[in-house]
């Protein structure tokens, strides 16, 4: 369960602002309703299924392409109307880092440093420490692990001291020990006051990581919230192990609780793994809990556990979305 981090800080500056964000090519509305904001020192998650509208959204606040209405505000600069203001104080990475293969970590941040206002050699050495690449700055790139280039990416991304870094799909590739290390350095970041917007298809890398999500389908933002706020509002689930069985659910369906038949719907394979042939899954809120227990006990059916599965977000994105994929 991802750390609600949300709760420990005092509201900062909306670094981010989306308004009625909208999209039309052709005669087809890729984007149609898309609101939301990042603050300083946060880290917020995009997740949307496939042609839900993310990588539009995207590119409509680094300017790459222009909304049909709507308005992108970074620390209250329009991006349309100012937009070197705006993407002055932004660091991006869309898709893929593009670096040159055939020159240095140190090189490729050169080439970035000349299209920049400022950026001397000291800035340099400060990013490439940052990200932790120090130690390899001056080895080629074509050297470089996946991990390196994403890093040498995010350096690049760092040299113009941006107040708002965004990453596309950033763990895109990484093994597990690349993730975390990727993680951990983002926290950082925001814990050092950067926004930093994050769009990922992974999401228990979102659950741990973001502070605040997003949840985007249809081209239209279906929530917006901290992680344990949008779960708590979704559907809750126990597991009963009952014995004899028949006579338990037969039981707790007459007290009103919903039994789920097909639990391999709703819950994650790691718990069904674990789920036996005497457990009974019920759509029910946590606190009927006690009440239906002293039931149960009372008509002699033995209770072996209970156990309150906490949802994830997957299962979150998948009842907003209606199973639809996500990219």
């Amino acid at each position: 369960m991802a750390v609600n981090h949300e709760a420990v800080r005092e509201p900062r500056q909306t670094v981010l602002q989306v308004e009625g964000l909208k999209k039309r090519i052709g005669k087809k509305w890729i984007v149609q309703d898309v609101s939301f904001e990042v603050r300083e020192g946060e880290i917020f998650g995009f997740l949307g299924p496939n042609g839900a509208g993310k990588t539009t959204t995207i590119r409509m606040l680094v300017d790459l392409i222009r909304p049909t209405e709507g308005s992108v505000k970074v620390c209250g600069f329009d991006v349309s109307r100012e937009p070197e203001r705006a993407l002055g104080l932004i660091g991006s990475i869309v898709e893929n880092p593009e670096v040159y293969n055939y020159l240095t970590g140190w090189e490729n941040l050169e080439q970035f440093a000349r299209m920049m206002k400022g950026i001397d050699e000291s800035r340099i050495s400060e990013v490439a420490r940052m990200v932790g690449l120090d130690e390899r700055i001056h080895d080629k790139v074509k050297t470089y692990s996946l991990g390196m280039r994403q890093r040498l990416g995010i350096a690049q991304a760092l040299l113009g001291k941006p107040r708002l870094l965004i990453l596309d799909e950033p763990t895109n590739g990484l093994d597990p020990k690349g993730i975390k290390e990727l993680r951990q350095f983002i926290r950082q970041l925001a814990e050092q006051g950067m926004a930093v917007f994050v769009s990922s298809h992974l999401l228990s890398e979102i659950q741990l990581l973001c502070d605040r999500v997003a949840i985007i389908s249809h081209g239209r933002v279906l929530a917006v919230g901290t992680v344990s706020e949008l779960i708590a509002e979704s559907s809750n689930y126990v597991v009963w192990e009952l014995e004899p069985r028949p006579q338990g659910e037969a039981l707790l369906k007459q007290a009103g609780v919903t039994v789920v038949e097909q639990a391999g719907d709703v819950l994650d394979d790691a718990i069904m793994a674990g789920i036996g042939d005497k457990a009974v899954v019920a759509q029910m809120r946590g606190e009927d809990i006690p009440g239906l227990l002293s039931n149960l006990v009372g008509a002699g059916i033995k209770v072996g556990s209970v156990h309150k599965i906490n949802p994830t977000l997957e299962q979150l994105f998948l009842e907003m979305t209606n199973d639809e994929s996500i990219e």
